[in-house]
């Protein structure tokens, strides 16, 4: 989901090219609802009509602009979120409990939040973000961002420069298939977590024991409790 269209950067692509893709891919990837997918696959149909940009360099700057972008949002997300969830999160809702729950679910499934997120509109916002919240593991953050942005950039890039507007078409239908799937798993897990609340905070408490760490404890050993970060 983008406040923009890829109309409005279409014409930019030719004087800007790769820093373009890169900006567009990385502001989506840092949490502003921008059409980074747009703007890689309009690249890439560009780069192979009239071949004044390489597709391997679109590919290259969409990849450097979405793990820069995820990264900042990460670091955004750990260094003002957690801190602004601990102390208005009670106010909705949200109190330690629950929190560690959210640290729980990214302890065990966030490499694969972040890594197949980058293949939906909206957790390609909000995924960096969110690991950041719960504090993911920095390095296992990095390996899932990384490894997502390369198949995610070569897949639509790539894809779009070899077959054209045919991957246009499929990349419509394919978002608003996994915007649906998305959508669909999302009120699953929360069904599921409404109905084993209890278990979830018995479970995330034994996994991750003792209070939860302050806010301004950003670096240091990790420890069990911190989710091995």
């Amino acid at each position: 989901m983008s406040f923009l269209s890829v109309d409005a950067f279409t014409h930019l692509i030719g004087p800007y090219g790769y820093g373009l893709v890169a900006l567009v891919v990385g502001l989506e990837s840092l949490g502003i609802p921008l059409p980074g997918e747009g703007i890689l696959i309009a690249a890439a149909l560009f780069a192979g009509r009239t071949g004044r940009l390489d597709i391997g360099g679109i590919v290259v700057a969409a990849i450097i602009g979405a793990v820069l972008g995820d990264s900042g949002g990460y670091w955004i997300g750990r260094r003002f979120g957690y801190g602004l969830l601990l102390r208005y999160g009670p106010r909705v809702g949200v109190g330690p409990a629950r929190i560690k729950v959210g640290q729980y679910l990214f302890l065990k499934h966030g490499g694969k939040v972040v890594f197949f997120g980058r293949f939906f509109a909206i957790l390609r916002i909000l995924a960096a973000l969110l690991a950041g919240i719960d504090r993911m593991d920095w390095h296992r953050f990095l390996v899932a961002n990384v490894s997502g942005a390369i198949l995610w950039a070569s897949l639509y890039g790539g894809g779009a420069y070899l077959f054209g507007d045919q991957v246009r078409r499929l990349s419509g239908m394919a978002g608003l298939a996994l915007m649906a799937a998305g959508a669909i798993s999302f009120v699953i897990v929360i069904v599921i977590m409404r109905r084993h609340h209890m278990r979830l905070e018995e479970v995330a408490e034994r996994a991750l024991p003792g209070p939860l760490p302050p806010a301004h404890v950003h670096h240091g050993r990790p420890r069990r409790g911190d989710g091995g970060r």
